[in-house]
């Protein structure tokens, strides 16, 4: 391997959990424990914070610094960001909040001290307009996103759709956010099976410090996964819709949340379709790029219905 591409692994590598021993570093690179710390060394002189212990759990770690290290952001610039990011992952911003979890993860491990409280600090005196989603706080997110990266156990406290609590012992595999809301997938240790956990629900995370190897998810990604976990579960508010339209015409119309649209002959299909918050779904179904025509729903998604009419009517109506 060339040993520019080496070292970047290497970094990438740090990145991702808080410690690895020198055996461990030295047989996912294929290099000897002398070229391991030649290749260290070299991080530290670009400015990476490496710590090195020794002993029976020695090891070597990525830790806070003095200074970031390259980008060579200053310490305002790295507030900034920072806060930037906290506010991008409760969804200020759609379609980047899973990405900016993962940067906070990132920069939050190489912030010093003084910064964190910096951070912290913002955070405490800003208050973000809350959307449809519910709030996360970000704190949460990082410890989630720190575990998912470094496949190490996470234990947290879970509030059911019922209300009754419990403890969870977790191996995390990827956060996704869905439409304003948040998701962890993860491998239940003590149910044995995968699982599905909003975030929102989600209470005091730690991570164990058990390191787990990856599993397989039986799933095409994590976002397949949770899509398929929500259609499966029983929704509070339903609805049948008739579409206008081939399956294969509507199938990049309907989002995927929605379900599957089925033939219903003479041109039309069945749309089963539901959710837990009953205007999100009355809005969802008037953006609907199809012609729908409403076949089953309840008194309550009616009504919600003609008052999204009504108010429509107020704001066309000519002065």
């Amino acid at each position: 391997m060339d040993p520019t591409a080496r070292i970047l692994r290497l970094l990438s590598l740090l990145q991702t959990y808080r410690h690895w021993s020198g055996d461990e570093l030295a047989q996912r690179l294929a290099v000897s424990p002398r070229t391991l710390r030649r290749d260290v060394e070299r991080l530290r002189e670009l400015g990476y914070p490496v710590l090195t212990s020794r002993g029976t759990y020695g090891g070597y770690q990525l830790a806070a610094g003095t200074r970031i290290p390259p980008l060579l952001l200053d310490d305002e610039e790295a507030v900034a960001i920072a806060v930037g990011l906290r506010t991008a992952a409760n969804g200020s911003v759609a379609g980047i909040e899973e990405t900016s979890v993962r940067a906070l993860a990132k920069l939050q491990q190489v912030l010093p001290t003084r910064l964190r409280r910096r951070v912290e600090a913002l955070a405490v005196a800003t208050e973000a307009v809350a959307g449809y989603g519910e709030s996360v706080d970000p704190d949460v997110l990082l410890t989630i996103a720190q575990a998912c990266r470094g496949s190490e156990q996470l234990r947290f406290h879970y509030t059911a759709t019922d209300g009754s609590e419990t403890s969870r012992l977790v191996e995390p595999h990827r956060l996704v956010s869905r439409y304003r809301r948040w998701y962890v997938v993860a491998w239940d240790v003590d149910r044995g099976a995968w699982r599905t956990f909003r975030v929102d629900r989600v209470t005091r995370p730690f991570a164990n410090g058990v390191r787990v190897p990856p599993r397989e998810l039986p799933a095409e990604d994590a976002a397949s996964f949770v899509a398929a976990a929500l259609r499966s579960r029983p929704q509070p508010f339903t609805a049948v819709l008739r579409l206008r339209g081939t399956a294969d015409e509507l199938r990049d119309r309907v989002p995927g949340w929605m379900g599957e649209p089925v033939p219903d002959g003479d041109g039309t299909c069945l749309l089963r379709t539901g959710a837990d918050n009953l205007e999100w779904l009355a809005l969802s179904l008037t953006r609907l790029d199809a012609d729908v025509e409403l076949v089953e729903g309840s008194p309550d998604l009616v009504a919600e219905l003609n008052r999204l009419r009504t108010r429509a009517e107020q704001l066309t109506a000519a002065p």
